[in-house]
């Protein structure tokens, strides 16, 4: 890991500059925040999204096969906890479902105690595939953080939890 802080300028810090210049009077302290906190996720999502195309599958792809994978044994739930869990409204979620029956990742059956509801399950190859490709995804995040230490690292996820409980996210 590289430990050094990384004091050099960023495309964030031009911006700012430009912000100062032209109205002196804002604070522009969350600009720098989620400036770059956009920029990351931007930029390490391509990163993920090219990981997991090698295993034939998408982000959001994965992210079903991963939701089902986390749910341990039997590796099933239904189309509405997969759809509360990844904040998708069905119709998005029946086209991931689609694409990743047809490629035997997952099957949908009948649920034996709702006649009225469906199950989702992670095929043998579908459990394989999600176990290599959050290698692979976890790959691309850990080098994205290379850049810090492991202190840095901890007091990164930290403050960013106190973001998300504080806004809701």
């Amino acid at each position: 890991m590289n430990h050094s802080a990384g004091t050099g300028k960023d495309p964030v810090d031009a911006i700012v500059d430009q912000w100062a210049a032209a109205r002196p009077d804002l604070d522009t302290t969350a600009m720098e925040v989620f400036g770059r906190v956009s920029r990351l996720s931007r930029t390490v999502g391509d990163r993920m999204e090219k990981a997991y195309a090698r295993f034939g599958i998408s982000r959001g792809e994965f992210d079903v096969l991963a939701t089902l994978r986390r749910s341990g044994p039997p590796y099933t739930l239904s189309p509405r906890q997969l759809s509360a869990t990844l904040m998708l409204t069905t119709g998005g979620m029946t086209g991931r479902l689609d694409k990743l029956e047809r490629a035997d990742l997952l099957r949908r059956s009948p649920d034996p105690h709702d006649r009225r509801g469906l199950q989702v399950t992670l095929t043998d190859e579908g459990l394989r595939l999600a176990d290599e490709a959050v290698v692979a995804g976890l790959a691309v995040q850990t080098e994205a953080l290379s850049h810090l230490n492991e202190e840095q690292a901890g007091q990164l996820a930290g403050l960013l939890r106190v973001l998300v409980r504080g806004t809701g996210a």
